[in-house]
């Protein structure tokens, strides 16, 4: 919660502050996101308004995740920016009766402060999950990992295998492995009848 009683209501007063904010939780996706004991640095510009308290900010926060190629764990920093705009309880009941429209849906994307005070965390949770990467990677060129042994490429680059057989004619390799078999005992016999005749 941050304090607004220094603005006022005078449209025009403005206020600086940088704090340092305990993590709310849950900040993430199944790859990445920010630890739950983690602190976030966030730097904020409220501004009064006539609907209420313009808020503009930047929340820096530490994450870690994996890798999505290789699967190492990662550590990283997202800066995510935001701007929302806190109005006075009064002036939501204002702009209802003004303005009737029965419109849910932009009633739920408002928020409102309450009493002098407001509450960051909704914006600050959406601005840094929308922040995240959607595929992080420990450096951008990483090679992942082998596609048939799993091995971790960035460890051995000039890792190879052998010509890979596709499975669905490994039966056929089997009995192609037979038939050669086969033909080297073979010629032993056919030298044999021939000699008779």
């Amino acid at each position: 919660m941050f304090d607004t009683r220094e603005l006022g209501r005078r449209p025009g007063a403005m206020k600086e502050l940088s704090r340092s904010v305990k993590s709310p939780g849950g900040l993430g996706v199944e790859v990445i996101g920010v630890p739950d004991d983690a602190t976030i640095e966030v730097e904020l510009r409220l501004e009064s308004v006539m609907e209420g308290v313009l808020v503009t900010g930047t929340a820096r926060a530490p994450l870690k995740g994996e890798c999505v190629r290789c699967l190492e764990p990662l550590e990283q920093e997202s800066t995510a920016d935001f701007q929302e705009l806190f109005s006075y309880p009064d002036a939501d009941d204002r702009s209802r009766s003004d303005a009737e429209t029965g419109d849910d849906a932009e009633e739920e994307d408002t928020f409102s402060l309450e009493g002098d005070y407001l509450d960051l965390e909704p914006v600050l949770r959406d601005a840094v999950v929308l922040s995240l990467p959607l595929q992080p990677v420990c450096r951008e060129d990483c090679p992942g990992l082998c596609p048939d042994c799993g091995a971790r490429l960035a460890d051995d680059p000039q890792h190879v295998h052998e010509d890979a057989v596709d499975i669905r004619w490994a039966a056929l390799q089997g009995l192609a492995e037979t038939m050669k078999d086969g033909e080297n005992d073979m010629p032993g016999k056919a030298g044999d009848d021939s000699q008779e005749k």
